[in-house]
């Protein structure tokens, strides 16, 4: 798959943020292409999310999946296999780390990752708190919507990504 950049990141959110009409589409869209990605945010695993946070993950993840779409490559549909293997594999690399503060523990994703702007896209959005102060998501939160997020942006983009296409 290609390098999906930043500004195809930008691109995917602007065209969301569009319309309300323009949302709705995405959803239908991916609903077509990726039901198992789609439902798997509708899983019980997610009940323990804030609802907030789970509107945001959806967001976010409909971000990821356009941006992908605008790459202009065809995605095969995810299988819920690969993308529980995903899941486990990043929750083992996690496990692994021994650092305490939230980007110091992500740091063992970027090593070598081929989608790195979409990494620091999720790192980013999950750090970002709202004007008001309050934040977006719980601490307790972030690291697993971070892993939810890695996970399927490591089915979407498989790992064979050429930087600079």
């Amino acid at each position: 798959m290609k390098f999906i950049s930043e500004r195809l990141i930008e691109q995917a959110a602007e065209l969301l943020d569009v319309s309300d009409e323009s949302y709705e589409q995405t959803v239908e869209d991916m609903e077509k292409e990726q039901p198992v990605l789609l439902s798997y945010f509708f899983t019980e695993n997610f009940e323990v999310f804030t609802q907030s946070e789970k509107e945001y993950l959806f967001y976010l993840m409909l971000v990821i999946w356009k941006a992908t779409g605008l790459s202009g490559e065809s995605i095969p549909a995810i299988t819920e296999q690969q993308l529980s293997q995903a899941e486990d594999d990043n929750w083992e690399k996690l496990q692994g780390v021994k650092g305490k503060g939230f980007h110091e523990r992500l740091n063992v994703f970027f090593d070598k990752y081929p989608q790195e702007d979409l990494l620091a896209f999720v790192e980013d959005a999950l750090a970002e708190e709202e004007e008001e102060g309050a934040p977006l998501v719980t601490k307790e939160g972030r690291e697993a919507l971070f892993i939810s997020l890695k996970s399927a942006i490591d089915c979407l983009a498989g790992s064979k990504v050429v930087k600079g296409q």
